[in-house]
């Protein structure tokens, strides 16, 4: 299958209801991915994924480069036969990890140099590496390297990094058109990544540079840092609107479930967040009448399911007093199934809204979620 994308409906608030299709799958959007840094979503098999419905998941070229190797994961096929997933792969460029390295990299208008979290050793990325890694990795979407900044950052820092990210996004562009591998990658496609910190004139600027380069997708990146929520959708907005409407458009790193809605009222596709996972092997869960922290000893007599709205397989099977047992014994198990309703949790929330937006009643549905998840319970 070809690289393709439609908007089946538009929603009042401007939310659109789309069908992503890949050379692995068709993803119906807006959607949620799940993040799967080192060949794994953290605690859930790929068989479990699938029974989830996820249909995209995301694989980090940072982590995947450093271990076990993109030449290795070349060699025995590419990421898909290699950690046996059969859905569409997003590979992000590495951008991000390794700009939050901080002291242990350097970085200049060719790329940067970092020395790797795992042993010291001393690497670069420049836009060409991280297009040749995730070439190798075989991944249906890509990423371009962009230059990730601190939040908050002055105008001048923030252009910067805005025309350093159109460069990159160029040479990334360029170097993928030259070099591309069709025996692990065909139909792998490009996104370019929106930049500008929290400065709405840059966050125009650089999509406009971006789509004058005409990428099959785009990304909003360098958002859910430390900024507050209204702002993030702000400049995402801000962002979208400068972008095609016939492009996908994925905001990356975000959110918590009751923004998911807010976020794709602001004209985006595709999200994905570590949230549901990590969050999960903290003991941290989320339902539809707000967070629970499974540690609290009130649980520990609590025979209720987790989430008396939720139908995944851990609210149909145990109880609160279990899954705190687990998690106060340190079980395995614990974030296994921890994990398996996050990522169920954000799943039903994002297929909710694609009824909202097929329906016309996205703003109905948000205010109704948001209402229900910030009254929270004991």
């Amino acid at each position: 299958m070809e690289f393709r994308f439609e908007v089946l409906e538009t929603d009042p608030t401007g939310a659109r209801l789309g069908r992503l299709t890949t050379p692995h799958g068709v993803i119906d959007t807006p959607a949620f991915m799940p993040v799967g840094t080192q060949g794994t979503v953290k605690g859930l098999t790929q068989q479990a994924l699938g029974e989830l419905g996820v249909q995209i998941l995301l694989g980090n070229t940072y982590h995947l480069y450093l271990r076990p190797g993109h030449e290795r994961i070349r060699r025995l096929g590419g990421l898909h036969r290699f950690m046996s997933w059969p859905g569409a792969i997003l590979t992000d460029s590495g951008g991000f990890q390794v700009f939050s390295l901080a002291d242990l990299r350097k970085v200049t208008d060719d790329g940067v140099i970092f020395r790797s979290h795992l042993d010291g050793s001393e690497h670069s990325l420049t836009p060409e590496k991280s297009i040749e890694i995730q070439q190798a990795l075989g991944s249906d979407i890509a990423m371009v390297l962009d230059e990730c900044i601190e939040y908050p950052a002055e105008h001048e820092r923030a252009a910067a990094a805005v025309k350093r990210t159109t460069e990159w996004a160029r040479r990334c562009r360029n170097y993928a058109r030259a070099n591309s591998d069709t025996s692990t990658t065909p139909g792998q496609v490009l996104f370019a990544i929106v930049q500008g910190g929290t400065h709405a004139d840059l966050r125009r600027e650089s999509a406009r540079q971006l789509v004058d380069l005409d990428f099959p997708g785009y990304a909003v990146g360098g958002l859910a840092v430390g900024e507050p929520h209204t702002l993030s959708c702000e400049m995402a907005a801000t962002a979208t609107a400068e972008l095609p409407a016939d492009r996908p458009r994925y905001l990356m790193g975000v959110g918590f479930p009751e923004q998911l809605s807010d976020y794709v009222a602001s004209g985006i596709d595709m999200m994905d967040c570590v949230l549901p996972t990590r969050n999960a092997r903290n003991g941290c869960l989320f339902t539809s009448t707000g967070r629970i922290n499974i540690k609290n000893a009130i649980y520990a007599d609590d025979l209720r399911p987790l989430d008396e709205r939720c139908s995944c397989m851990v609210c149909r099977t145990y109880s609160r007093a279990y899954l705190r047992h687990l998690f106060m014994a340190n079980e395995i198990l614990a974030s296994i199934l921890n994990s398996h309703h996050n990522v169920a949790f954000f799943l039903d929330i994002m297929a909710k809204i694609r009824q909202a937006i097929a329906f016309g009643e996205l703003a109905e549905f948000s205010s109704e979620l948001q209402a229900r998840m910030e009254a929270g319970q004991p």
